[in-house]
């Protein structure tokens, strides 16, 4: 079905959901239980694709991310399945060639409709500009709803802030600025945290956009074992003073060991073992409306170790138990 012609909506391909299948009963994986979406379908974890990794190649990264929603169905599919309430495929917005702005919006479009039908949206990119357009799909729906100025806090694991300025290229590195733009316009207020920044991947101009905008941030460096309910405690009071969340994790965020299928693998990174709780406290809120996991790049990954990591946070975020 065709978006428009720059950004398409491919067909679903529900043969990527394959594994084993035990005999035993309770014994089912994802493959077995997810669904295609149908427009009746009763509220579920809703997976949506994002084929994009036009902004990266403006950003001039390392390209491939267009092909990280297959490679991440296919991680999740064999994983066991826990969930209470139903997941579905939602199929993928494509961006053709350099039509970023345009698939943004498709992707945007989707959303507003998967959460006015009460989902859980979670987008597997795709390169981080993913995040524009999960943005704006949030902003939509509340918008449509009768918000006036909505709190959406933006928290984002990733080892780079994206705060680049969007007047020289809109790209993988420029989204959260543009939302700060946005939010500017409407009269809403910016609440973005980022957590896992690596100061050696970001100059003194972000660093300094980022405390001009008031952006929480949490290097690399701070997580620590010990430091991790300190972390936990900063991210709640972040939390309260916020009506919605949008969770973005950019896979860079983890050191190149377990993610080295991103375009800017990370020296340091922060391990899947201290971001996971505080990944959970955020799914256990009751404020997150939508969830996106982006920059997965099958070309470069060894052994899936990218695309398992992103299918255990998949996994993660739709627990409902």
């Amino acid at each position: 079905m065709a978006i428009n012609s720059k950004a398409t909506a491919t067909e679903l391909d529900m043969s990527l959901w394959t594994g084993r299948t035990d005999p035993e009963p309770n014994s089912e994986r994802w493959h077995q239980k997810i669904q295609p979406l149908s427009p009746t379908a009763a509220p579920g974890c809703a997976l949506l694709g994002f084929e994009s990794d036009a902004g990266v190649a403006r950003n001039q990264g390392r390209t491939g991310a267009a092909q990280g929603p297959s490679a991440l169905r296919k991680a999740l599919a064999p994983l066991a399945w826990h969930r209470t309430g139903p997941a579905y495929d939602a199929g993928n917005v494509r961006c053709e060639g350099d039509a970023l702005e345009t698939a943004q919006q498709a992707l945007a479009d989707r959303l507003a409709a998967l959460l006015k039908a009460e989902h859980f949206p979670v987008v597997l990119g795709g390169g981080h500009e993913v995040a524009y357009g999960s943005w704006l799909g949030l902003a939509q729906h509340l918008a449509d709803s009768g918000e006036k100025a909505p709190r959406i806090g933006i928290i984002n694991f990733d080892a780079h802030f994206d705060l680049r300025d969007p007047s020289h290229v809109r790209s993988s590195g420029t989204p959260f600025t543009q939302i700060a733009d946005e939010c500017a316009k409407r009269g809403w207020p910016f609440r973005y945290a980022c957590l896992g920044v690596s100061r050696a991947a970001n100059t003194r101009a972000l660093f300094s956009r980022a405390a001009q905008l008031g952006v929480m941030v949490r290097e690399d460096r701070d997580f620590q074992p010990a430091q991790l309910e300190c972390i936990r405690r900063d991210l709640e009071r972040f939390m309260v003073r916020c009506d919605h969340l949008y969770l973005t994790i950019d896979l860079d965020v983890l050191p190149a060991g377990e993610a080295p299928g991103v375009s800017a693998p990370a020296a340091r990174g922060v391990s899947l073992a201290l971001i996971e709780p505080l990944i959970e406290t955020i799914r256990d809120s009751g404020k997150l409306r939508l969830a996106d996991l982006a920059e997965l790049n099958p070309d470069h990954d060894i052994d899936s170790r990218t695309a398992r990591a992103a299918a255990r946070i998949v996994f993660q975020l739709a627990l409902d138990t």
